[in-house]
């Protein structure tokens, strides 16, 4: 890593800036594991998602965040079979509607888990 000098204020005020444009635009008022979906080259996944009519979209206690839609947030106890059966109909629903297949951002570790076929 390099580093370069700078002005402590001018440095401090930056952070603020990021700060505050993250509060607006991510959901931090919930857990999550942050960005869900790798962006497609040319696209943006949460604007796929959005568009898809996805946000608020909830299995169990995992929701598509209404705030940006390539986050997937526990709103209410939320399981791995929910956020993995919310991912799994989150990539079938773009895939349909604009034949993008999503990839995940995010690593599953431990146990396999298989989306609950509901």
């Amino acid at each position: 890593m390099k580093l370069e000098a700078g002005d402590v204020a001018q440095i401090k005020m930056k952070m603020d800036e990021l700060t505050i444009a993250r509060e607006t635009k991510q959901p931090l008022e919930y857990p999550s594991c942050g960005s869900v979906f790798k962006r497609p080259p040319g696209m943006f996944a949460g604007k796929l998602i959005q568009d898809s009519g996805l946000q608020g979209t909830r299995i169990g206690g995992a929701e598509v965040s209404k705030k940006h839609a390539g986050f997937i947030v526990n709103v209410n106890r939320a399981t791995a079979t929910d956020y993995m059966s919310l991912v799994d109909y989150v990539k079938k629903a773009v895939k349909e509607k604009f034949d993008v297949e999503l990839e995940t951002e995010v690593i599953t570790i431990g146990e396999d888990v298989e989306p609950a076929n509901d």
